[in-house]
């Protein structure tokens, strides 16, 4: 053998080389497509824009798959599948894992770089991310004056008044619950979905009951700390995208026409799971 046959791995005979009558790697993903949908619109090409096209797009397809894991928790949660549907949001958050650790990559974008192509952006942003909006009414944050900014695009509009209409991820686990027996208000089970649901002392009285006997109700009080996870996690990748934003353009407006960082600011306000976190306030009491 010589030396450069030594520093080589030797193609395996059985390894599949013609693709004329099968599916090869790139066809199953359409990498075709996938690798040209990458379009710098600054002239001429600024190196940077690249990066913040690719950060965006492989956002958009992690929260292609956050939605898909979400409706399935939902629908297992109507279906009363609570473990099927936990492990559905355990993947969900080692998918926040890797959207919070991306932020670390755009970050790597100096504000001398990104004014290279800031101005080609015109008025498109990441506040105009339809699968995010879809993502925040799922888990229970509604906006209904949100579908005004889709109207453009009559399917992603209606996609989005759908999840608007329909129970949140945490309407059904709080029914889910009710059906097991939890006493859960009733006019917390027949509130309006549409509107973001708002901290309820019975509902608080409810986790009350599970976290005082943790050991007796040791299923649903695992789903408890796993929403609690999620949604920590969420408000990390918002934090994550507040400070990148910040250290690339300070206090300056978005493209979108937003105040920028003072408005990113004011989702950490926002909570999913309210009386998750204010019954911790009460153990103990």
């Amino acid at each position: 053998m010589t030396t450069e046959e030594r520093g080589t791995r030797p193609v395996e005979e059985e390894v599949v080389r013609d693709f004329s009558a099968t599916m090869s790697y790139s066809d199953y993903l359409h990498l075709d497509e996938l690798l040209a949908a990458q379009h710098p619109v600054s002239r001429p090409p600024h190196h940077d824009e690249m990066l913040f096209i690719i950060q965006h797009q492989t956002t958009e397809l992690w929260l292609k798959l956050v939605l898909h894991e979400l409706r399935a928790a939902m629908r297992h949660l109507s279906a009363d599948e609570l473990k099927l549907a936990m492990k559905n949001l355990a993947r969900v958050k080692h998918v926040q894992r890797t959207l919070i650790e991306q932020w670390s990559v755009l970050a790597t974008l100096t504000p001398a770089e990104y004014l290279e192509f800031r101005g080609a952006l015109a008025s498109s942003s990441g506040f105009q991310s339809q699968q995010y909006r879809a993502v925040e009414f799922a888990l229970g944050n509604k906006n209904a004056a949100m579908l005004e900014v889709f109207r453009h695009d009559e399917a992603r509009r209606r996609e989005l008044a759908e999840l608007l209409a329909a129970p949140s991820l945490y309407d059904e686990f709080l029914r889910h619950l009710a059906r097991r027996g939890w006493p859960v208000p009733r006019d917390v089970l027949d509130r309006d979905v549409t509107k973001t649901h708002v901290l309820h002392e019975g509902v608080v009285e409810v986790f009350r009951g599970v976290y005082r006997d943790v050991e007796e109700h040791w299923e649903v009080y695992e789903a408890c700390e796993d929403l609690v996870d999620l949604e920590d996690s969420f408000q990390v990748w918002r934090f994550r995208h507040l400070r990148t934003v910040q250290r690339t353009i300070g206090f300056r407006r978005g493209t979108g026409g937003s105040s920028g960082t003072g408005f990113l600011a004011r989702a950490l306000e926002l909570t999913f799971f309210p009386e998750l976190y204010a019954v911790r306030t009460e153990l103990g009491d």
